[in-house]
């Protein structure tokens, strides 16, 4: 594609975008510049995203190859059980190729499966030791806590067994964390998610795993988003076969699987991280405050850099090649996209996503990552995790877009925790919702969600806990009444299919919530004590027969099978009905579905009207039945006939009892 080409169709649509057309393209205009530059004007962005097979620890033959890129260092060593840990001759790296490539040749015999290396840095007076930037493996000793890299070379390579699933029209997301996805105090492995948690994903209805924390990351509370080793596995939960065993099932299992790619940021940490690799303070990350996201404390990439595009674009080759996922979820997007990381914006008007904030070198960047990705992949799934409404990051790339397949509908939690936290229910706006749900641009496709583990984190509570409150502890008993419970389950039941039943193109769930798992998120902290209290799932809360746990998961199967497994359902969009604010009613088609929520707290209604196109409907599901947890106002199974207005014989309605508090989906026969 060459710059006269750019067709801009999707956003061209747009009208508010017309002044910014001109920007678009010159954006445009330099992916195609920095791709030109990266590939030698060859266009061949997959064979450039190979570094890992150059850099790193290799077996050649009868011989180890590493490989290190370290510009500004003096000296480099490589150090480890082979050399008892000391610098020596045998051993040292010398200048290969220029640019700052430095390698070291040994016999086969020198290395051996298992065994712990490091680097050796000088630079400028001084010696320091370094993990491997492209380190494969990393692993930390139980006694000290430190950190080294791993020769990982088992006799037997591992067996794939199981293709990836095909492309999915409507993707359901059940986003997990190895570590705290079982109950026991401690962390959980990768065998123990395989064994024990793919099932579950599988039996509640989801057709995709997103895995978080897989990328290696020295501090476990960090969630996996201080990632210190890029192309490194998380060892704390155990080891690369059984990582890729995971995966592998996964995919017999008829499951999609994600991974979180961390590219907006590095750990902060220079012998573990690649914070001043060589010593210097510009090697991959930007000099000075730009190159360090307070907020977070992390390092931040220099985006505009040839060097450090190929350690990032080799690394997107890297995990769909070597763990043969099936896309990635980009973590922090916003923070990428702007020199100020979208700290404390509103991002109220377009300008703000066309003026000297924006990091053209971050948008360049996401932009070729996505093209690669599809190119290798062009199944591949991309999520864009951005909270600011950036125009084009969902738009083709062809169009002048930055080629995310999907955008996190990241407003509709916010919007959710929002009224619940600070409206009482006879103040909740049914209007104001249907237009929070529906409000994403055209030419995009988005995943939607009541919540992710980002609503729960460290204090904050899980929607149900927020619902409900302390009576989660006293009150969830199978026979107990408590209207703080029947309140709470019931809106929890109601937000879901709200939410699923307006989504774009995807849903989304964090593990547990979907039985409405209690608490919040916390990792062992010295905050915390060091506990491991909140960083597990309480799965035999949802398999008490006596807790009420049960009848939120138990909806939410149906509810998935219901929406999402149906392609007349999920090929169309939802068009709004009605909504009344006095009546806190809203009702609205998706297909051949009619989907009408009750949202008073107390008023329920008797042959509420509602215009539909005509014909005979039956109810197939109801929030408010006993097996949901709910007081089993209504038949199950009824019929509906629309019936003609009384002041217009063309116009018909639906006329039908609505409990308070209840949603009914009414299927057109």
């Amino acid at each position: 594609m060459t710059p006269d080409t750019h067709k801009l169709t999707a956003l061209a649509d747009d009208s508010c975008l017309a002044p910014y057309l001109d920007i678009i393209r010159r954006r445009s205009d330099e992916a195609i510049r920095m791709e030109r530059q990266l590939t030698g004007g060859k266009g061949d962005l997959a064979e450039f995203a190979r570094g890992h097979k150059h850099f790193g620890m290799h077996r050649q033959e009868d011989r180890w190859i590493f490989r290190e890129w370290a510009p500004g260092a003096e000296a480099v060593f490589l150090i480890g059980d082979l050399s008892a840990w000391s610098e020596s001759e045998e051993f040292r790296l010398y200048p290969r190729g220029g640019k700052g490539q430095w390698e070291v040749s040994l016999s086969d015999h020198v290395l051996r499966h298992g065994e712990l290396y490091r680097l050796k840095v000088h630079h400028a007076g001084r010696r320091f030791d370094r993990i491997p930037a492209w380190a494969r493996r990393v692993v930390q000793d139980d006694t000290t806590k430190i950190f080294n890299a791993q020769v990982w070379a088992p006799q037997a390579a591992f067996k794939w067994r199981h293709e990836s699933p095909a492309p999915r029209e409507f993707l359901l997301v059940y986003e997990a964390h190895v570590g705290m996805a079982q109950e026991l105090w401690r962390v959980g492995t990768y065998e123990e998610f395989r064994t024990n948690i793919l099932p579950r994903i599988v039996e509640a209805g989801y057709n995709t795993l997103q895995l978080m924390a897989i990328m290696e990351h020295p501090y476990y509370g960090s969630f996996g988003y201080q990632v210190s080793n890029f192309f490194a596995a998380s060892s704390r939960f155990g080891t690369p076969d059984e990582l890729k065993a995971l995966i592998d099932e996964a995919h017999g299992m008829g499951l999609t699987v994600i991974m979180d790619l961390v590219h907006s940021h590095a750990a902060g940490n220079e012998v573990e991280g690649i914070s001043r690799f060589d010593g210097t303070e510009h090697q991959y990350c930007h000099a000075g405050a730009r190159g360090r996201h307070e907020a977070w404390g992390s390092r931040c990439f220099d985006y505009g850099k040839a060097e450090v595009l190929h350690f990032l674009l080799s690394n997107c080759r890297f995990w769909l090649e070597e763990y043969r996922v099936d896309g990635f979820r980009f973590d922090g997007v916003t923070s990428m996209l702007y020199l100020d990381h979208g700290m404390g914006r509103a991002f109220t008007g377009y300008e703000d996503y066309f003026d000297d904030t924006v990091d053209t070198d971050a948008l360049v960047y996401l932009t070729l990552a996505n093209k690669l990705i599809h190119t290798l992949r062009p199944d591949a799934i991309t999520v864009a995790e951005d909270v600011s409404g950036m125009p084009g990051l969902g738009a083709p790339i062809e169009d002048g877009g930055c080629g995310f397949d999907y955008r996190l509908a990241m407003g509709v939690p916010d919007h959710w925790f929002k009224i619940v936290k600070k409206l009482p229910d006879e103040h909740w706006d049914p209007g104001a919702l249907w237009g929070e749900l529906t409000n994403r641009r055209s030419d995009e496709r988005s995943i939607t969600y009541v919540e992710s583990h980002d609503q729960s984190i460290v204090g904050d509570k899980t929607m149900l806990f927020e619902l409900l409150d302390t009576h989660m502890y006293t009150n969830m008993g199978i026979d107990d009444e408590h209207m703080s419970i029947v309140r709470g389950i019931a809106l929890h039941k109601m937000m879901r299919l709200a939410t699923l039943a307006t989504g774009g193109d995807g849903y989304l769930n964090f593990m547990g919530n979907e039985f409405g798992h209690p608490e919040w998120i916390d990792f062992p902290r010295e905050g915390n004590n060091w506990s491991y209290h909140y960083a597990r799932r309480q799965w035999s809360l949802r398999d008490a027969g006596d807790l009420k746990y049960h009848f939120l998961a138990d909806f939410d199967i149906a509810m998935l099978e219901t929406i999402a497994s149906r392609r007349d359902v999920t090929s169309s969009r939802p068009e709004h009905l009605l909504d009344h604010f006095d009546d806190k009613i809203l009702a609205m088609r998706r297909g051949p579905l009619v989907l009408v929520f009750n949202f008073h707290p107390t008023r329920s209604v008797v042959d509420y009207a509602l215009e539909v196109p005509p014909g005979e409907y039956r109810l197939i599901l109801d929030t408010d039945e006993p097996r949901f947890g709910g007081q089993g106002r209504l038949q199950t199974d009824q019929r509906y006939f629309t019936q003609p207005s009384a002041d217009n014989s063309n116009v018909r309605h639906l006329k039908f009892y609505l409990p308070c508090r209840t949603a009914l989906v009414m299927e057109k026969v």
